[in-house]
């Protein structure tokens, strides 16, 4: 039997999501029915009674968690697929020396656990086929029809023996540019990727660690950005987990000790809430929300020797309600509570890059420990749980499309990333994709009102950027709140920015000395290094000419002829400037280039 790498593959997922279909979110066939008979297996393959009922027992919990959340959904396709991924793994063994099958059909169910559709659960089934079988894409494509190849295809990762060391750099170049057709892909991708961390205790120790520092700096971000939280947290525990061990059981034993007496704590500030929320006429489910661990390790790192109930969980009110309810339940809140100056944030009149929408307020508990509440409304709350998968769900197919991603608010950071990846080579992409994914959160507007959603710390010169390529070449100031600004100034949330600009202006090196987002940098190196081109041409042809005059040769009779055309390709260079170009460099010598002028 073949033993088959878990951190390898681009698969893995071992038990269903904790959590159920997503609270009331409104839930459909995100397709129209399939035509009868399309996901039939060839009679040659298809099984005898005791085989169908083998496979419907294996399935029986997808099938279960997939019928709550679609209830008349055709069980056929997931039966279908699972059949065929069974019959193609059997043999492989995960690391674990569990079936290689039981990776996929823990995919499907984590995804079926936050309600996605039946078409994503049989892509999440085959999504190992392609790579890990003789299985190809065509016939995926024959078998299961179009959009589940795409799937298929988008999540699977380029072969290393074709792609060497660009392959993992080409293989999330890939993934994006997938997931701008159908964000399906980058779900599946993420349901995969927590598998693998759930599993990761089979592999050797120093695979783990390298592999979660690569889910913390780009599959976490991800998850994040979608704002699917349930994957993003569960993702940042394992792989807190795998990377520092020690500071993983530090950080569960004191949060497991401070929230001993969770419901003690906080109880005399939720009687208070309780009573101020009726005489405001406000009808709200409380919870005490505990922090995940890594986001505990983040704040408080070694110290948390005497950590508090407060500094370890958090209070969220669900409001049954419109926004203007929420607003109502913060002053309720405020009367119950004293708050603390300067810590409301209000992500409901500015959501985040994600469209995640709640308001935020830290308060000063009846026993004088700060905490925070966060509120929101209870169709506010499956998008902050949920994210993208929420809006999928509520949407249908269209949510997953080109066209979506384009207008959707809580994507255009998928479009940025669009729009510069194709400039960046494969050594650079990856360290560029995890500076932008890492990048905070500011939201900017121009004098228009239209948000800017720009890393923290970004600059005007970012502003302008974000704004439009061309306007960022041509930047050379701005006005920020009324006032003149150098393009270096950095742009703070709430900040009205205009940009300034010369129509002869251009790039220059100091630019990269504040640029801060990556769409700016990756433009403003493109335009430089264009630059640098284009004089290195002109600066060897003017030596080619010199060269040339002294035999008696005029070049520019001989770029006509096209004979200039003629000696570029016979050594090699698509165009006559890089061959030029090669002159100023050194990596082709003047007197063999006069040579082959003469010599011609």
């Amino acid at each position: 039997m073949a033993t088959l790498d878990p951190a390898n593959s681009t698969g893995s997922a071992h038990g269903a999501l904790r959590g159920a279909a997503i609270p009331g979110a409104v839930i459909r066939d995100a397709a129209p029915p399939r035509a009868p008979g399309r996901f039939r297996l060839p009679l040659r393959r298809r099984g005898a009674t005791a085989g169908d009922a083998a496979v419907r027992a294996a399935l029986a919990p997808l099938l279960s968690a997939h019928r709550a959340a679609y209830p008349d959904a055709d069980q056929a396709e997931l039966l279908r697929g699972y059949a065929v991924a069974e019959r193609l793994h059997r043999g492989q063994l995960r690391r674990s020396g569990a079936p290689y099958i039981t990776h996929p059909l823990a995919v499907a169910m984590i995804l079926a656990g936050m309600g996605m559709d039946t078409t994503t659960l049989v892509a999440a089934l085959l999504h190992d086929t392609v790579e890990d079988t003789p299985f190809t894409l065509g016939e995926v494509r024959a078998e299961f029809g179009e959009e589940i190849a795409v799937l298929v295809d988008g999540v699977t990762k380029l072969d290393g023996g074709r792609w060497g060391e660009r392959a993992e750099a080409e293989t999330f170049r890939k993934i994006v540019l997938s997931a701008a057709d159908d964000l399906r892909v980058l779900v599946i991708k993420l349901a995969d990727r927590l598998h693998n961390l759930r599993t990761l205790r089979f592999q050797p120790e120093h695979k783990r660690a390298r592999y979660a520092k690569a889910s913390h700096e780009l599959l976490v971000p991800f998850a994040e950005r979608l704002g699917i939280h349930v994957l993003k947290r569960e993702m940042d525990d394992l792989a807190f987990a795998a990377r520092s061990p020690g500071a993983h059981a530090a950080t569960g034993s004191a949060v497991r000790a401070a929230l001993g007496d969770a419901a003690g704590a906080f109880g005399p500030a939720i009687l208070r809430l309780r009573r101020s929320l009726a005489e405001h006429g406000v009808h709200a489910t409380m919870r005490i929300r505990p922090s995940h661990l890594y986001a505990v390790h983040q704040s408080f790192g070694g110290r948390l020797t005497g950590l508090r109930p407060c500094e370890a969980a958090r209070l969220l009110l669900v409001v049954d309600g419109a926004e203007r309810d929420c607003y109502i339940a913060l002053g309720a809140v405020h009367a119950a509570l004293h708050p603390v100056a300067g810590q409301v944030r209000d992500f409901i009149a500015t959501p985040k890059h994600n469209m995640y929408r709640s308001l935020h307020t830290r308060v000063i508990s009846p026993d004088g420990d700060p905490f925070e509440v966060i509120v929101r409304s209870r169709a506010m709350h499956p998008v902050a749980e949920y994210g993208i998968v929420a809006h999928i769900r509520d949407a249908g197919d269209d949510a997953a499309t080109a066209d979506a991603v384009a207008g959707r608010r809580d994507l255009v950071w998928l479009s940025r990333l669009l729009a510069w990846q194709s400039d960046a080579p494969s050594a650079d992409f990856l360290d560029s994709l995890r500076a932008d994914l890492a990048a905070g959160n500011v939201a900017a507007f121009t004098p228009r009102g239209e948000a800017v959603a720009l890393p923290a710390g970004a600059t005007a010169l970012d502003f302008a950027y974000a704004l439009e390529p061309a306007l960022g070449d041509r930047c050379i100031g701005a006005v920020v709140n009324g006032r003149l600004a150098p393009m270096s100034v950095q742009v703070r949330s709430g900040n009205v920015v205009e940009i300034l600009t010369d129509p002869a202006g251009r790039p220059s090196e100091d630019w990269l000395e504040f640029a801060v987002a990556v769409p700016a940098r990756v433009r403003i190196q493109q335009c430089l290094a264009l630059r640098h081109a284009e004089e290195a041409a002109e600066a060897g042809r003017r030596r080619l000419v010199q060269a040339l005059a002294g035999r008696h040769v005029d070049l520019l009779a001989a770029e006509a002829r096209g004979d200039s055309l003629a000696v570029a390709r016979s050594l090699g260079y698509d165009e006559i400037d890089e061959m030029y170009g090669a002159l100023t460099t050194g990596s082709l010598r003047l007197d063999d280039l006069v040579a082959r002028f003469v010599g011609g």
